[in-house]
Parts: C-alpha cells; structure tokens; sequence
C-alpha cells in the first residue's frame, strides 16, 4: 500500500516548504504588525450632559435639566457658545422657579462668557426673564 499523499497534497507540502522560509526570510512583516484597535470616540462627558439637559429643558423635565447643565459647566465645557447656552437655560428654569437671584446670576455668566449675547425676540418678551435679561443688558448693548 503506498502512503504516499495524492499529488495534489504534494503540492502544497512543495509550495509550503518553499514559502515559508521566504516569509521567515523577510521577518514576516505582514504577520507580525497587529493594526491598532481604533477606540470608538465618545463626545465628552461635559457635551453629553449638555445634550442631555438641553434634551430634558425640552421634555418639560426640568428638575432634571437643572441637574444635567449643572453638571456640564462642572465638568468644563470647552465651546463658548455651550457655555452660554448652559447658563441661559439655567436662567430660565430659576426664572420659572421664581429663583431671581439665581437667575440674575445665570445671565450675568451669560453675559461675562459673550457679551453680545441676546435673547432671541420670543425669548426676550417672556415675562418671567425678559425683564430680569433686560436689567442686566447695557442700553443700546448688541
């Protein structure tokens, strides 16, 4: 009986035998580098609260949007306009609460990060905010 294997497997055995001393040869370079794993990337934790509080603000879910844009300034939002955002709502939901000081607060960071800050026209005829808004906006201020 012969235990030879059948042509086609001597073959391979051949091509093998010659391959792999030539990908030893080069030191595998195709096989010895890993490619990195790419981290997804999460937006910041201080954006995510932000979208969160601005996303509560807008459901009605003010105790929680209260806490949430707390937490965005806490943990450093880096753009200026989410800053500014952050602090504007606030200023509403104190308004709300009838927390004017609070309030008065909210807009006077406001106005410190950007002080061409403005209430949007709808914004600013509120009767809760508008006045508060308007006493801290110099006359004539753009």
């Amino acid at each position: 009986m012969d235990n030879r294997p059948p042509p086609q497997f001597r073959a391979r055995g051949l091509l093998a035998a010659i391959a792999l001393p030539l990908l030893l040869a080069t030191g595998c370079t195709r096989f010895d580098r890993v490619p990195p794993t790419v981290a997804p990337t999460e937006p910041p934790k201080a954006e995510t609260y932000l979208t969160e509080g601005l996303r509560a603000y807008e459901d009605g879910r003010y105790p929680a949007a209260q806490k949430r844009l707390r937490d965005a300034l806490e943990e450093g939002l880096r753009k200026r306009a989410d800053r500014v955002a952050a602090h504007k709502h606030l200023a509403f939901l104190y308004c709300a609460t009838k927390q004017e000081v609070l309030c008065r607060d909210a807009f006077r960071r406001a106005l410190e990060i950007d002080p061409a800050f403005q209430l949007t026209p709808a914004e600013a005829g509120h009767p809760l905010w508008g006045p508060v808004f308007r006493s801290l906006k110099p006359k004539g201020a753009t």
